[in-house]
Order: structure tokens, then sequence, then C-alpha cells
């Protein structure tokens, strides 16, 4: 049986809001943005990124849901805080994404095409590792993956339709600061609870 309890409100939107935030400017939403822009097809497109995201972001945090039953300790809950405080100073590093495309599948239908290139970009990305720590800290995979799928479609959808006009008119440094605050917050939040601070 997967690592779940009853549906949390709490971890669902907290895992789609960290996700949305950690998305954007994102290695893969400048992919998406690439796609939409080479191939002009954004439904496949869209499918793709929905697919990849649900099954990365289920295996991600089924490890963390499980990683936390097993190491479920005072240590390991600081070190998930110490987790977001870390996710925080990355967002603030831009992302660049490589604009080969062909080499991740590109002689593909476009639907494969973005399947494979999001899973791929997706492995160890800080979206990944954010969904991870929320498997950890909410213990339940489904809803947790459920809230950063739905987090990743939100930064992405967009990206996709709107193309290059996102990038040009979204100030993607003053988001990636705002991000880095709030996931630096979330951490310090996390470790007060820990010491029963609050």
């Amino acid at each position: 049986m997967f690592p779940m309890t009853a549906f949390l409100p709490d971890a669902f939107l907290t895992s789609t809001a960290v996700v949305a935030l950690a998305e954007i400017g994102d290695k893969t939403q400048l992919l998406a943005i690439v796609l939409a822009t080479r191939y002009r097809r954004p439904l496949p497109i869209i499918a793709g990124i929905l697919v990849a995201t649900i099954v990365n972001h289920f295996f991600s945090a089924l490890i963390g849901s499980t990683a936390a039953g097993l190491l479920d300790s005072v240590w390991f809950r600081y070190a998930v805080a110490a987790g977001f405080v870390a996710m925080g100073l990355w967002t603030l590093v831009p992302d660049s994404v490589d604009d080969d495309i062909d080499a991740k599948g590109g002689r593909h239908g476009v639907f494969l095409t973005t399947l494979i290139a999001f899973f791929l970009v997706e492995m160890g990305d800080k979206t990944q590792v954010a969904t991870i720590a929320l498997g950890a800290r909410y213990h339940d995979a489904v809803t947790v993956a459920a809230g950063t799928t739905l987090g990743m479609m939100l930064a992405n959808v967009p990206a996709v339709f709107l193309g290059n006009e996102v990038i040009r008119r979204v100030p993607l440094a003053l988001v990636r600061t705002v991000a880095a605050i709030l996931f630096v917050c979330l951490g310090l939040w996390l470790g007060a609870k820990t010491a029963g601070l609050v």
C-alpha cells in the first residue's frame, strides 16, 4: 500500500504553491517554452508535461514519504527543514535549458518528445527535490504528487501558450527572490515547529 493518510488539504495546497513558485524560471519551464516555440502544438506538449510530471513526482513523493517513515526522528525533520532553506537559496540561481531537444527524442512525435525531455530534465531538478521533501514532510505520496503536479501545470501551461512572451513580461529575478524567501521561511517554520517553538 502507498504511504498515504486521509486527504490533507494543507499538504495539497502547500505542495501546489511550493512547486508552482519553484518552477518559475526553472529549466523545465524554459523547456516548455522552447518546445512551444519549436512545435507550436500546445495540447500534445501539455499532455506530455502532465504525464511526465505525474510519473516523476509520484515516485519522488513516494521516496520522500517512505524515507520519512523509515527515518522519522527529530534530526530527520531538521534535515527536511534545512532542505527547504537550501531549496530557497537554490531558487536564486537562474536556470538555463539545453536547446538540443533532438537529442532527447525529437525524432518522435511532439507528445513523446515532450514526455521524454521533461522526464529527463526533471531528474534532480529543484521541483523534484521539493517533491521528495514534501513527501517526507506530509507522509502522503498521492496528495503531495497531486499538489506538485498541479503546481507544475499552473506554471507551465501559461508558458506553453504564451511562449516567449512569458519570459519578456515576467520579472523572473523578482519571482525567484520571492520564491526563495518563501522557501526559507517554510524551512525556518518547520525547524521552529520541530524545536517546539511554534
